[in-house]
């Protein structure tokens, strides 16, 4: 008698931690576009210490005054149904992704910095304006990029939507570490202070009018591809990282030395490119498997 084998249960995807309920401790304006706001409090006490040094929450938006009196769970999170019900029809929650430029885990503070252009777009705005005692949904945190210690050269890469992951991959990097990184921001004016080990040059781009990541393939053409190893970090605009990664894979970079992904896309809202970025994602993937890339 063949014996009987147990009934397989259906897969369920872990369900994803309610968001918490962040309070603006104080801000900073760092350049003219970029703005730091220090979120802490009690309410953060939930969130798992951020480990990596793409480390990046998802922040809840939603108009001024809705979350003044923002319901909580037993377990210090925001009770989603009840705060659902109480919002006004057709408002929902807007979610945009920062990455943490700093975790005090001892007063549970966190560090984010954000692009602003003047009215343009949600989170630069409210970043911009922000006060003291200000509340943000707080989701995450995520993140999967840590430099590598098994590579001979690093490389990171990124417009200024990605400068708080580079910032942090450089601090992490071996003193004796060897590379490039190359930043783009809008001007001089926005250039900031960047701990690099001293075998990293640091080169700034400035995009100036036109459009941003624009400069930083052009740049990396230029640079000459070292030997050895490179473990690559390249984030940003989704045009110039397609145009990155097509120039570093058939450089020899191999897939899994390197973090790439477009953060924005030119000429689409966030949502947007969030519903068609899994897409363009396989797109390119298909494309290199094609060329017998591995």
């Amino acid at each position: 008698m063949s014996a009987t084998r147990p009934t397989a249960l259906p897969l369920v995807a872990p369900r994803r931690p309610a968001p918490v309920l962040a309070r603006v401790v104080r801000t900073q304006r760092l350049t003219p576009h970029l703005a730091r706001v220090v979120l802490g409090g009690p309410d953060l006490r939930p969130l798992a210490d951020p480990v990596c040094a793409d480390s990046y929450v998802k922040l809840g938006f939603l108009p001024d005054g809705t979350l003044d009196d923002c319901p909580l769970g037993d377990d210090g999170r925001v009770d989603l149904a009840a705060l659902r019900a109480s919002l006004p029809d057709g408002v929902q929650v807007r979610q945009r992704a920062y990455t943490i430029r700093a975790w005090d885990p001892g007063t549970r503070e966190m560090t984010l910095d954000f692009v602003v252009h003047g009215d343009e777009g949600l989170a630069g705005p409210w970043a911009a304006a922000a006060s003291p005692g200000d509340r943000v949904l707080v989701h995450g945190p995520g993140g999967a990029w840590d430099p590598r210690p098994d590579v001979d050269v690093h490389l990171l890469v990124g417009d200024a939507s990605a400068l708080p992951a580079v910032a942090v991959g450089l601090e992490r990097l071996p003193r004796d570490a060897v590379g490039a990184a190359f930043v783009e921001v809008h001007g001089p004016d926005d250039e900031i202070a960047l701990d690099a080990p001293a075998g990293v040059t640091v080169t700034w781009l400035h995009h100036g009018d036109a459009p941003a990541g624009s400069t930083l393939p052009e740049a990396v053409r230029a640079w000459p591809t070292p030997a050895g190893r490179i473990g690559a970090f390249v984030h940003g605009e989704a045009g110039a990282v397609k145009e990155l990664r097509a120039h570093l894979r058939t450089h020899g970079v191999a897939r899994a030395d390197l973090s790439i992904s477009g953060y924005w896309r030119l000429g689409a809202d966030d949502e947007s490119w969030r519903a068609s970025k899994k897409a363009w994602n396989a797109q390119i993937e298909a494309a290199e498997a094609a060329a017998g890339l591995d």
